[in-house]
């Protein structure tokens, strides 16, 4: 990625936004189609004051995008593709953490011979004391 200083400022803001964990479960919420405050609340289990908050940021980073009907404000998702950001750094995380669980087993497997030996050892030292 060849990016101007200024752009990759920009980047690094669009993905300060998405760094939140309520903001997360916000756009899961509307992944379904567009919701008020409340359906958002009632679906997320965040207060109100949370919500407004982090749908304001949302809207103010072109990520969801709002829409009055009568005497509510409907949201709903601006750019779609953030679904497939969302899944490609989880199947990313996924594949690292498989690595991780994967070079986990290795080390123990090293470190369980060495143990089963160190008590045989142990053991005689106690036999031949005795």
């Amino acid at each position: 990625m060849t990016l101007p200083p200024s752009a990759l400022a920009q980047v690094a803001d669009y993905f300060k936004v998405l760094s939140e964990l309520s903001r997360l479960q916000v756009l899961c919420s509307l992944k379904s189609g567009s919701k008020n405050v409340t359906e958002i609340m009632e679906e997320t289990g965040l207060g109100q004051a949370n919500v407004s908050k982090h749908l304001k940021i949302l809207a103010q980073a072109g990520i969801v995008s709002r829409t009055p009907q009568g005497v509510s404000v409907y949201y709903e998702i601006a750019e779609p593709f953030i679904f497939d950001l969302c899944e490609l750094v989880g199947d990313r995380l996924s594949i690292r953490l498989e690595e991780q669980s994967q070079q986990l087993k290795q080390l123990e497997g090293l470190r369980k011979p060495a143990t089963v030996e160190t008590r045989r050892k142990n053991s005689r030292v106690k036999t031949n004391v005795g």
